[in-house]
């Protein structure tokens, strides 16, 4: 069964940190790219970071130099190290695959997992 299953997400205080794990069963991810997409209520879904299965990497502007996305094939994961998490950055976080090229905008990716909660607040 083809499997994308995220977690790390929590609560945490404005300022803190998060890191957010993206794992595969039943596929391989290292001949894919990854990206991180993230939805807050009543918001559009935004592209935060993407992975190409090279190695190269794209940010947000919102979260470049907070946010760093990082891959272990031998693990079959992706992971995104959040740093000084802001009130804004409060959405569900979802990962997602695809065999095209590292985007952020959604349409390339064909499969997506279900998401984990990411709730920045004092």
């Amino acid at each position: 069964q083809l499997q994308l299953v995220e977690s790390g997400g929590g609560l945490v205080q404005p300022g803190g940190s998060l890191r957010l794990s993206c794992a595969a069963s039943g596929f391989t991810l290292d001949n894919k790219g990854i990206g991180w997409f993230r939805q807050a209520p009543g918001k559009e879904r935004e592209g935060v970071s993407c992975i190409s299965s090279s190695g190269s990497t794209n940010y947000a502007s919102s979260v470049e130099g907070r946010f760093t996305i990082s891959r272990d094939n031998a693990k079959n994961a992706v992971y995104l190290q959040m740093n000084s998490l802001k009130p804004e950055d409060t959405a569900t976080y979802s990962c997602a695959v695809t065999r095209s090229v590292c985007s952020l905008t959604a349409s390339p990716y064909g499969y997506w997992g279900q998401g984990t909660q990411v709730t920045v607040s004092s």
